[in-house]
């Protein structure tokens, strides 16, 4: 009989234990989830060598929009889209992934996948015939 309570006693103490531990390996990575997440916001802005626009980044997934703003009445103000589409796979979608890089030149970028490498010419312009995003 008291083998039976002892080791009904240590069964559940095991249990107890590998329960918890369990809970802290989950609490652990939930908080470095969170932590990555409101270290890297969803959507940055971007400077161009132009003072009237920037470039809005889904830093998600690779989509992009020019923003222009204007101080006068007869300005444009607004967003043009210059990348609809996503780079990448909903599932494969992160936080920070997407960063870019201005070059010499001001209507060029460089977007940069952080993940897997792949870059990518980036091209705003006005003229929605002269913007474009093109793998390198």
């Amino acid at each position: 009989m008291m083998t039976k309570n002892f080791m009904l006693i240590i069964l559940g103490i095991l249990s107890v234990l590998s329960l918890q531990g369990q809970t802290q390996q989950n609490s652990a990575s939930i908080i470095k989830q969170i932590d990555k997440q409101v270290e890297s916001p969803i959507y940055r802005l971007f400077s161009t060598d132009n003072y009237w626009t920037f470039i809005k980044l889904d830093t998600r997934n690779g989509k992009m929009w020019q923003v222009h703003f204007t101080i006068s009445q007869e300005g444009y103000e607004g967003e043009l889209i210059l990348n609809p589409d996503s780079l990448v796979l909903t599932t494969e979608e992160v936080n920070g992934r997407f960063t870019l890089y201005p070059t010499k030149n001001t209507y060029n970028f460089i977007l940069l996948d952080q993940i897997n490498g792949k870059t990518y010419h980036v091209q705003w312009n006005s003229e929605k015939e002269k913007r474009f995003v093109s793998r390198i």
